[in-house]
Parts: structure tokens; C-alpha cells; sequence
């Protein structure tokens, strides 16, 4: 399954699955678009993120989280 930047669930399932022990509240986004491009399904461009999408990844992941 293909991921894009619009998969904002999809994406936090794939990161908590990948970094479990990060608390997704403290991330930098710097580095949250770092592994949202490492992750081996995303195949998106990654210049077409923004903060706003990032945001709602995090959310996302914070919930997933919990």
C-alpha cells in the first residue's frame, strides 16, 4: 500500500509501529518528515508536505499513542 502525505492515520500507525519508544509530542518536524520519507511504503514527493499536514500527522500519532 502506497502512502501519501493525505494518509495521516496510515502514517502515524506506520511510525508508532517504527519508533515506539518516541513520545510523538516532542518531535521536531524536521525529523517527523525525515521518517515519514524513510518509511518504505511513503511514496509521495516529499517536498509537497507542509506544516499543516506534519501537524496532523503528529495528532495523529499522539492518539495512535495513547
Amino acid at each position: 500500500m502506497a502512502l501519501r502525505w493525505t494518509d495521516s492515520m496510515d502514517i502515524a500507525i506506520e511510525l508508532y509501529e517504527a519508533h515506539p519508544d518516541v513520545d510523538p509530542q516532542y518531535i521536531r518536524f524536521t525529523d517527523l518528515h525525515r521518517w515519514i520519507c524513510e518509511l518504505p511504503e511513503f511514496e509521495d514527493d516529499p517536498n509537497k508536505s507542509s506544516e499543516g499536514i506534519l501537524e496532523a500527522i503528529q495528532m495523529a500519532w499522539i492518539d495512535e499513542a495513547r
